[in-house]
């Protein structure tokens, strides 16, 4: 099983809250024995969407590919002005190169959803990746987690995830691998 996490987030350091919540689902999912990506999208080198273009970037040749290779996905983004960042949907808008393969977009594909904002409304950039997961065929998990990013790390030590969201994170990551098995297996059937 492969999983990736789809970092929506321009921060760069490992240190910053997307590197620390990658990291820590990277972790737990390597310990499951799950080959894991971690997709950086300040890394990347995706081009803005133009459908005009004759030849499709490099960057997002890779880029399909990994996510159409992944069995889960795990998308997470800060809140910006009530949504996701324009760069992540950018992004995820470059899977129309799909649409003419064998199975498009992110079909079948099971994803979790985080999303972090400094106040209460996390929730907004949640529901717009469901929306955008569901666009693309994919099956985003009826778990997902918003996070109160005061909250988020632990008082004594800022660099660890708090217990009451490891609690959260690790339970989503247990209906995503619970549910992609038992996907697998009604597919074989």
């Amino acid at each position: 099983m492969k999983a990736i996490i789809f970092n929506g987030s321009l921060e760069r350091r490992t240190e910053s809250t997307s590197g620390l919540i990658s990291a820590y689902l990277s972790e737990q999912l390597k310990a499951l024995g799950i080959h894991t990506d971690v997709f950086t999208l300040a890394d990347s080198g995706i081009p803005l969407f133009d459908v005009t273009l004759n030849k499709t970037p490099l960057a997002v040749e890779r880029m399909t590919q990994m996510f159409q290779d992944a069995d889960l996905h795990f998308w997470l983004a800060p809140l910006y002005h009530g949504s996701i960042p324009g760069v992540m949907k950018n992004c995820l808008d470059w899977l129309e190169v799909t649409a003419n393969t064998y199975e498009p977009y992110l079909t079948d594909k099971t994803i979790g959803l985080l999303c972090w904002a400094d106040g209460l409304q996390a929730m907004q950039g949640i529901n717009a990746m469901d929306a955008i997961a569901k666009s693309l065929r994919a099956w985003p998990l009826p778990f997902s987690v918003p996070i109160l990013r005061t909250s988020l790390f632990d008082n004594e030590n800022p660099k660890q995830i708090s217990a009451f969201y490891s609690g959260k994170l690790d339970k989503l990551i247990s209906i995503a691998t619970t549910k992609k098995i038992e996907k697998t297996i009604i597919n074989q059937s």
